[in-house]
C-alpha cells in the first residue's frame, strides 16, 4: 500500500492509504459476513481510509439510514480496531422521516442538524472523535457561514478532526473557507466529488441544481485542488458502479459526450500493454495524475476488492498516460 497525509494543521493532519474504501452498501445490499471480510482485507493490505455516511443506505428497503456506519462500529469492535483507522462520514442528506428522501426532506446544514446528526454518527461508529466529517450535500435554507461556525467549532472542541465538503459548486466551496479564514476556524480540506477518467457532463440540471451538475469534478474544482496545496480530492464512483467493463451497466446521459468513445479505446489499449485490467488502469491514471485523486473504491465481494488494490503498485509508462490524456 502507499500513502499520503490529508489535511495541513500538524496536530490534526492523518496520514491515509492512496485508495479509499466505500462502505455505503456494507450492511445493507452487502451482508455483515461479506463486509466483514471485505473489511478485513482492505486492512491486511494496508488500508487505512474508509468512507461512509449517516445516510447510507436509506433508500434500500427497510432500512432507515446509518445501516452502514453501525456495520463499521460492530466490526470496529469485533476487531479491536482504533485510531489507525481514519473512518470519514457525511452529515447533511439524511432524510427526517422514514419514506422521505435527501431531497424533499434532509436534516441539513442548520448548526442544530449537525450538532444532532454528530452524536448519532459518533454513537453508530462507536467513537469520541469523528476523524473526518463532510458536509454532505448544499443546504439552500441555511447560510453557508452558520455552517461554517458550527463545523469549525466542532473541531475546537475535538469533537471533530478534518473537515470536508462534498458535492458544492466551487464557489460554495471557496466561500466557506474564506469565512473559516476570516474568523480564525478550521475549514474544509478534503474535498469529495464524482470523479474518473471519462468525465461528466456538468451543464445537465438535476433536482438539486437547476445550474448543473454540481458534485462531479470540473475544472474550476481541479484547478482550485492544484492550486490549494491544503485541498485533498477523493473521487467517488471511479469505476462508474462497473460502467467501463460490463454491458449491462451503461453509461448514461451524462457521459454521452464527443471524447467518451475515444477515451474507452484508449483505456483498452493501455490495458492490453500494461497487462492490467481497464479497472485498474483507470484507478492507476486517477493515483498518478497532475491533480492526483484518492480514489473511493466500492467492493461487494472480497474480488473485486482485490482488482481495486492491484492498481495501487501499477505504474504506467510515460507513453501510456501520455495516450490516455491525449484520448
Amino acid at each position: 500500500m502507499k500513502y499520503r497525509t490529508i489535511g495541513s494543521d500538524p496536530a490534526r493532519r492523518r496520514e491515509v492509504s492512496v485508495l479509499s474504501l466505500g462502505a455505503m452498501l456494507l450492511g445493507t445490499v452487502t451482508d455483515e459476513k461479506t463486509s466483514f471480510a471485505i473489511l478485513d482485507r482492505y486492512v491486511e493490505a494496508g488500508g487505512t481510509f474508509i468512507d461512509t455516511s449517516d445516510n447510507y443506505a436509506f433508500w434500500v428497503d427497510g432500512t432507515v439510514g446509518g445501516e452502514s456506519e453501525t456495520l463499521l462500529g460492530n466490526w470496529r469492535r469485533s476487531r479491536g480496531i482504533g485510531d489507525e483507522i481514519v473512518i470519514a462520514t457525511k452529515l447533511g442528506a439524511a432524510p427526517l422521516a422514514p419514506g422521505t428522501g435527501y431531497i424533499d426532506n434532509p436534516e441539513g446544514l442548520s448548526a442544530a442538524a449537525i450538532r444532532s446528526a454528530v452524536e448519532g454518527s459518533k454513537a453508530r461508529l462507536g467513537v469520541e472523535r469523528l476523524d473526518l466529517l463532510y458536509a454532505h450535500i448544499p443546504d439552500p435554507k441555511v447560510e453557508l457561514a452558520e455552517t461554517v461556525r458550527e463545523f469549525g467549532a466542532l473541531v475546537c472542541e475535538g469533537a471533530v478532526g478534518l473537515l470536508g465538503i462534498s458535492n458544492h459548486w466551487a464557489w460554495q466551496v471557496e466561500r466557506a473557507r474564506a469565512i473559516a479564514r476570516a474568523e480564525g476556524l478550521a475549514g474544509y480540506e478534503v474535498l469529495q466529488y464524482q470523479h474518473s477518467y471519462l468525465r461528466h457532463r456538468t451543464d445537465l440540471p438535476t433536482e438539486l441544481s437547476p445550474d448543473g451538475v454540481s458534485a462531479t469534478a470540473d475544472g474550476n474544482l481541479l484547478s482550485m485542488v492544484r492550486a490549494e496545496r491544503d485541498l485533498t480530492l477523493v473521487a467517488y464512483s471511479p469505476l462508474l458502479a462497473g460502467a467501463y467493463v460490463r454491458d449491462d451497466k451503461p453509461l448514461g446521459a451524462g457521459h454521452d459526450h464527443g471524447s467518451r468513445e475515444s477515451r474507452r479505446a484508449a483505456l483498452r489499449e493501455v490495458a492490453k500493454s500494461s497487462g492490467a485490467t481497464v479497472n485498474q488502469v483507470v484507478l492507476a491514471w486517477m493515483l498518478g495524475a497532475d491533480v492526483p485523486a484518492v480514489p473511493l473504491v466500492g467492493a461487494s465481494s472480497v474480488a473485486q476488492l482485490e482488482e481495486s488494490l492491484g492498481a495501487v503498485d501499477l505504474e504506467l509508462t510515460q507513453e501510456e498516460r501520455a495516450r490516455l490524456d491525449a484520448a
